[in-house]
């Protein structure tokens, strides 16, 4: 009987001991160990993981890759956005989903081509997370990519599709009046 067994990742997490979530992240013994640290370290928003984030997004266990993706999403690292890219082909749909999620959160405008590119996915779930990552990129050619995702053969994606166009419409007529109030204070 071993003497130590796997990291206690809710112990690491309570404590906020980052370090240690980090240490877990390359556990060899269980998946289930990575998966817990990813998820932890992205709750905390540990900017200093995401190297060992990314390295993660190669780990064998498609539920481990998930989750260092949906954490690189909430710290919103640039740094993360090729890897996160690369990934928007991994083999499982929750993967790709939480891919294309993250890369929505980073808002990162080098992505919108691969995002273009996944409106294609054969799972209308990615097709649908594709669309609201698209939301949330400031550049015109992302409303071009959602006019066509507007004509998809699903319902879920034509409904994302349809509030990312509304969402960036918004944002635009944000950055219009503020504009448009500048001009107005200097005359």
């Amino acid at each position: 009987m071993p003497l130590f067994g796997p990291p206690n990742v809710e112990k690491f997490k309570a404590n906020g001991d980052a370090p240690g979530l980090r240490k877990a992240l390359e556990y060899p013994g269980h998946w289930r160990v990575r998966r817990d640290a990813a998820e932890a370290l992205g709750q905390i928003g540990d900017v200093s993981a995401v190297a060992r984030l990314v390295a993660a997004l190669q780990d064998d266990t498609s539920s481990v890759r998930q989750a260092a993706a949906e954490a690189l999403g909430q710290i919103g690292d640039a740094g993360a956005v090729g890897p996160l890219m690369a990934l928007l082909k991994d083999q499982s749909s929750g993967v790709r989903r939480a891919a294309a999620e993250a890369l929505g959160r980073i808002g990162d405008a080098s992505a919108l081509e691969p995002l273009t590119a996944a409106l294609k996915d054969a799972s209308w779930s990615v097709r649908a997370t594709v669309a609201e990552a698209l939301g949330h990129i400031p550049d015109p050619r992302a409303a071009e990519s959602l006019s066509v995702a507007m004509r998809d053969r699903d319902l879920n994606v034509r409904q994302a599709a349809i509030d990312s166009l509304a969402a960036l419409g918004s944002q635009s007529s944000d950055v219009q009046q503020g504009s448009q109030g500048g001009e107005a204070e200097s005359l």
